[in-house]
């Protein structure tokens, strides 16, 4: 059976519908960085998730060509994430999504390497008619953070967010998003196949002790 990420670390991608604390390690990822409406259609942001799962599909079936990845396993591709953040804004302003900067990724398995990535690229690049240059190799450690499961649309995630908020002021902590530490989402269904009031997102904040 393959290896799946979201059963395997639970801890990291099945929270439940209440803030927890969470230390995340370092994780490396395939990323394409951009800015703009994720919603527009063919824009920046629905070229980037092309690339993305171009990259990745092209690393989970390589055993099945010539090109050998070392310490290889089968397993299913990570869900898709997102870091976010908007110049001049603090928290996020899901009415001006035009301003949006964001990072979007998926997870590599660990047993990828830098090599084995920059294959990938090429590879899929060659194979799939599609220009993969802008994804990127990214090491990403996010450290203490609150997350919670959010069950709905994206615009009603204020709602979920203060929710986050509330526990960290009764738990002695404050969010501590910078330029370095981003809100961070990770995409648990198909919005093509789901209802929006029953979409699961992971919301994830970088914290700190309260000062």
């Amino acid at each position: 059976m393959s290896f799946d990420y979201k059963k395997e670390y639970k801890e990291f991608y099945m929270p439940k519908n209440k803030p927890e604390i969470v230390t995340i390690p370092a994780m490396n990822y395939i990323a394409v960085h951009g800015k703009g409406d994720p919603n527009e259609t063919g824009g920046a942001y629905q070229q980037a998730i092309g690339v993305l799962y171009a990259v990745a599909y092209t690393l989970k079936m390589s055993y099945k060509g010539t090109y050998k990845i070392e310490g290889f396993f089968e397993y299913v591709v990570p869900p898709l994430e997102g870091f976010w953040w908007q110049d001049g804004v603090k928290g996020v302003d899901y009415s001006d999504k035009n301003s949006f900067n964001w990072i979007s990724v998926i997870r590599l398995p660990d047993f990828v390497t830098k090599k084995d990535f920059e294959w990938a690229v090429q590879e899929a690049s060659n194979k799939k008619k599609l220009d993969c240059s802008l994804a990127e190799f990214f090491t990403v450690e996010e450290g203490l953070c609150v997350q919670i499961m959010h069950i709905g649309p994206f615009d009603d995630e204020p709602a979920t967010v203060a929710k986050m908020d509330e526990y960290l002021i009764e738990n002695g902590y404050e969010k501590d998003i910078n330029e370095y530490r981003l809100h961070h989402e990770i995409y648990l269904s198909d919005a093509r196949k789901v209802a929006a009031e029953k979409w699961k997102t992971v919301i994830r904040h970088p914290i700190r002790e309260r000062r």
